[in-house]
């Protein structure tokens, strides 16, 4: 059944939740699988190690844009008409954002994405500190911290009223965004022969990746046929985790891509962690751990919202459309997350791993 089909039988609303929940269902099962996490990469580079997390961080960010940008080249999307390029970008609040998001994936031990993967395996300090994410991204969006989210944003802006477009900037041919994919990905292969991982897991790392691609192109395809306005958009845990939780608490809400998008993810990851036999309650081990990830869940929440996207919406999503200020953000969401590593964990205790 194809999009306009959708549409048809059960309206534009709803067949944009279910193509989130679609999204989200891959991408909790592939993510749940290859525990692909960037929190755990980056502490992984920081202490001189180039293993399997960061091999399968480098895999999905690279099979993400092969297949976002071998979309485009059959036509299939057109990444100028995402809301993540039709709108100025903010150079302040990818960096400012990025590295309070870095800071806190540490210190919650796991990005907002791996969070919610984690709570649906029964990870009671994912749940909490999840919900506290929440809860701080729709403060930071149309609450109390909104305005000094807008000042910090508006301090350094893109021109022309829209995002920079990284290949276009450069002038680089069309096809150049697919070959950086392709060398990205021979990169993580080899990094991934060397640790010896498993086909299994890559495949899933991959599963990932593609995951960003299908919410990128049926979110286009819906654009194409609907009568109202359409956001082209993909995975992203900022925005959605908000926009769910006002959801399920605003009864004049409505239905939307994000609203699907989460209880998709939660949905895949608590099936496949079933399947695995891998689903577990857990909590925190101690009082100084749960202050530490509420603490970190805070500054991912206003970080997030602040950099235009988490390390899915900005590192991943964003990425594979080659947008200028999401490239901005995760490199610094990896500077603030080494430091953070070099300065509170390594420095103390070893770090639990995510």
């Amino acid at each position: 059944m194809d999009v306009l089909t959708l549409v048809e039988n059960i309206g534009e609303a709803p067949t944009a939740a279910l193509l989130g929940l679609l999204t989200g269902v891959i991408f909790g099962v592939a993510a749940q699988r290859s525990r692909f996490c960037l929190r755990a990469a980056t502490v992984e580079f920081a202490r001189g190690q180039l293993g399997d997390k960061v091999a399968v961080w480098l895999l999905t960010i690279s099979t993400a844009i092969v297949w976002v940008q071998g979309a485009q080249a059959l036509g299939l999307m057109h990444s100028a008409d995402a809301r993540m390029m039709a709108v100025p970008g903010s150079w302040s609040g990818a960096i400012l954002g990025g590295l309070m998001f870095g800071v806190g994936m540490v210190l919650s031990r796991g990005c907002s994405g791996r969070l919610l993967v984690l709570a649906a395996n029964g990870n009671l300090r994912s749940v909490v500190s999840g919900l506290i994410f929440a809860v701080v991204a729709q403060m930071s969006l149309k609450g109390v911290l909104s305005g000094p989210r807008d000042y910090l944003a508006s301090l350094w802006v893109t021109s022309g009223g829209r995002n920079l477009d990284l290949i276009s900037f450069f002038r680089l041919p069309e096809i150049s965004g697919l070959i950086f994919g392709l060398l990205m990905a021979v990169l993580a292969l080899i990094i991934a022969r060397k640790n010896r991982i498993g086909w299994t897991r890559l495949v899933f790392g991959a599963g990932v990746g593609f995951a960003v691609a299908v919410g990128w192109v049926s979110t286009y395809a819906l654009a194409q046929v609907a009568f109202e306005p359409v956001q082209i958009e993909s995975a992203t845990f900022s925005g959605p985790s908000a926009h769910t939780l006002m959801f399920f608490l605003d009864r004049d809400a409505v239905l939307e891509f994000d609203v699907g998008l989460v209880p998709g993810v939660v949905i895949g990851s608590f099936i496949a962690s079933l399947l695995a036999r891998e689903f577990k309650f857990q909590g925190f081990d101690t009082e100084s751990n749960m202050r530490r990830s509420m603490f970190g869940a805070v500054l991912m929440g206003f970080g997030a919202m602040l950099a235009g996207g988490c390390a899915i919406g900005a590192g991943v999503t964003g990425g594979s459309i080659f947008a200028g200020t999401a490239w901005l953000a995760l490199f610094c969401m990896w500077l603030g997350a080494m430091a953070t590593d070099f300065l509170v964990d390594q420095r103390g205790p070893a770090a639990a791993t995510a």
